[in-house]
């Protein structure tokens, strides 16, 4: 953003607060049922075996201030202090836990974001293919290459389950990846049953978090083309609306706007865009509390 467009939208913001721009903000209504903007509901990704795979929602437990954009800086610190608070985390010791239970990654590379259904079809893939296990002894030399000293039960197994992934276990390490995939496999199909010591990190979306970003914020989807239309971004610049733009998905899911319930205008328009079409982003974290 050039140094004159901030500006611009600084004072606009400043003249709206000291009551200036009236006669713009009280058209609020009418010109937010003038726009013409394609809304599209975000899609709910499956998931996979990746733990990235899906809406990465457990970024938002270190979610940086510089995630947010808009013109004043207060109004960005409020969501940020809002949206930080979503997502909680707790750890829970287990003495032992079932190896065919785990079916998923936490890795970084090619399998971070996989949306591979489950490790029987990641032991089937390429990327696996140089692991074969055929008899028990391939079994038990391939488990000690991902697990060392599975045997004597001193490995602890560091897991992540995410509400928005169901009741998926995801291994939290980055070696051996195939290794561990094609052995749970195999003792799935074998009945074997191998338990070891473990460690669960738990994240959740909380329902007072996310009932008091409602009762305080629209989130609203917000389609790309929306910030290079003339008329969404008058009502924004010309009324100087409190607001804060929001990308916490991917490049395929629409940004959201953020606008506070407490500001009459901002409420009003934030109201204007859902008659439009335009998605509530609340609801759709509510879809992912849910499991």
């Amino acid at each position: 953003m050039s140094q004159s467009r901030s500006m611009s939208q600084r004072l606009a913001a400043i003249a709206q607060r000291l009551g200036l721009g009236a006669a713009d903000a009280h058209k609020v209504p009418e010109r937010t049922r003038a726009l013409a903007l394609c809304f599209e509901a975000p899609q709910r990704s499956a998931g996979g075996i990746g733990w990235q795979s899906g809406a990465p929602l457990y970024r938002l437990i270190d979610l940086p201030r510089g995630a947010l954009s808009g013109p004043v800086q207060e109004d960005k610190a409020r969501v940020h202090a809002v949206l930080k608070k979503l997502v909680g985390r707790r750890s829970e010791s287990l003495p032992s836990l079932d190896l065919r239970l785990i079916d998923g990654l936490c890795v970084r590379g090619v399998l971070a974001d996989s949306q591979l259904p489950d490790f029987e079809a990641l032991a089937a893939s390429d990327a696996c293919k140089r692991v074969r296990i055929i008899s028990y002894n391939d079994f038990s030399r391939v488990l000690g290459l991902a697990l060392p000293g599975y045997e004597r039960k001193s490995e602890t197994l560091r897991l992540r389950q995410a509400d928005w992934h169901g009741a998926r276990l995801f291994w939290e390490d980055d070696n051996q990846a195939c290794e561990l995939a094609s052995a749970i496999v195999y003792a799935r199909r074998r009945g074997l049953e191998i338990t070891l010591p473990a460690k669960i990190e738990h994240f959740s979306l909380l329902p007072d978090a996310l009932r008091d970003l409602d009762e305080r914020f629209h989130m609203l989807a917000i389609p790309t083309q929306a910030w290079s239309d003339a008329g969404f971004m008058g009502l924004l610049l010309d009324t100087g609306l409190p607001y804060a733009r929001f990308g916490l998905f991917n490049s395929e899911t629409p940004e959201s706007l953020l606008l506070p319930k407490d500001h009459p205008q901002a409420r009003i328009f934030g109201e204007g865009l859902r008659e439009i079409g335009a998605p509530d982003m609340v609801a759709y974290l509510r879809q992912h509390a849910a499991g």
